[in-house]
């Protein structure tokens, strides 16, 4: 979903970022998704300066204990979830933060977890 704020021609970015404004949320990236946005941006040689000033959300030892939790609830419940999903969820849970996404099926049923 970053990519598509980041990319000035995407209609979809421009609502979703004018949508987390008018929110008065206060606007933070994961670790996890700082990387896997900035692979993207860097391998298309576009500029992340903006990207770079954000707030970031470590990923812990304590995100870590509950990704693992998480996903292994998510299998016994007969759901696959990605790693990665968990893990930013994890970060999401633990900061009380609000998650944007656009791939909200990855994340749905997920005890604890707020979705903007």
């Amino acid at each position: 979903m970053l990519i598509e704020i980041y990319d000035k021609g995407s209609s979809t970015g421009e609502e979703a970022l004018n949508r987390i404004k008018e929110s008065g949320d206060i606007f933070c990236i994961t670790s996890i998704n700082l990387h896997e946005v900035l692979y993207d941006l860097m391998k298309y040689a576009k500029p992340s300066e903006y990207l770079m000033q954000l707030p970031v959300l470590d990923y812990s030892a304590k995100d870590a204990e509950l990704a693992a939790r998480l996903e292994i609830g998510m299998e016994r419940k007969g759901r696959k979830m990605a790693r990665i999903d968990a893990m930013i969820a994890a970060i999401a849970i633990n900061a009380n933060a609000k998650l944007y996404t656009n791939n909200k099926k990855h994340f749905n049923g997920i005890a604890g977890l707020e979705l903007f």
